[in-house]
């Protein structure tokens, strides 16, 4: 399907308080190492399409986070499963510095960093070849106006879908309510059954879960976090 529309950024500001020197340090010292191979349009301007294998020098289940904020989730899950891959993208640059610092301080070996658009990763992976992702307490959008630049609208789901393998999950969080809204109506037309219909099961999140700098914030604000999953069908996305 084609969206002949302009497309729009589902992120807000990418950069924020001034680096702190050991930040910056990661960044010029680390970064470059742990970013996937052939996804950055200055490497791969006709965005050919790359080998998964190639990430990480093996056939292991990948999973990938949207926006990973301060990249708590990230790395917990890398730690949880190191016989997975994780791809994390984010575009604001002091998340992605202080993920640097984390990954330094656990140690964690299967996780590849792409610092900007998820859709230029999504460009350049075939099909089915992803086994799962994460959408964490992403930008709201809160504006009427401004639903349409949300990541749960056809633009971005429709390539998500594609790269997701038949029975991969698709967990999203977050403590918007018209967000969840937005979500059950949207996501299964791209080709998801959601496993979570209930709002009851709404208050419980998955296993494995590790509350976000972001969800403590929520909280302490009064707003309730809510946890959706989906899992990716066998029927071929609109």
């Amino acid at each position: 399907m084609t969206h002949p529309e302009e497309p729009r950024n589902f992120y807000g500001r990418i950069k924020g308080k001034t680096l702190k020197p050991a930040q910056k340090r990661y960044l010029d010292e680390d970064l470059h190492a742990l970013r996937p191979a052939g996804v950055g349009r200055e490497e791969n301007p006709d965005r050919h399409m790359v080998a998964p294998r190639s990430f990480f020098g093996d056939d292991r289940p990948l999973w990938l986070e949207v926006g990973f904020g301060g990249g708590e989730h990230l790395v917990h899950q890398c730690q949880r499963h190191p016989e997975r891959g994780f791809i994390g993208c984010e575009p604001y640059i002091n998340g992605v510095a202080m993920l640097l610092g984390k990954i330094r301080q656990a140690g964690v070996a299967n996780l590849r960093i792409y610092p900007w658009d998820v859709r230029d990763l999504f460009d350049v992976l075939p099909d089915g070849c992803l086994a799962g992702a994460y959408l964490l307490y992403p930008d709201p959008w809160p504006k009427s106006r401004h639903h349409r630049r949300r990541f749960v609208t056809p633009g971005y789901l429709d390539p998500l879908a594609r790269v997701m393998q038949p029975g991969a999950r698709l967990h999203v969080a977050t403590d918007i309510p018209d967000y969840v809204r937005q979500t059950l109506q949207e996501v299964p037309p791209a080709g998801f059954d959601c496993r979570t219909p209930d709002p009851a099961d709404w208050r419980t999140p998955w296993d494995g879960w590790l509350s976000t700098r972001y969800e403590q914030k929520a909280l302490r604000e009064g707003r309730r976090p809510h946890y959706l999953t989906f899992r990716r069908n066998e029927v071929p996305a609109r």
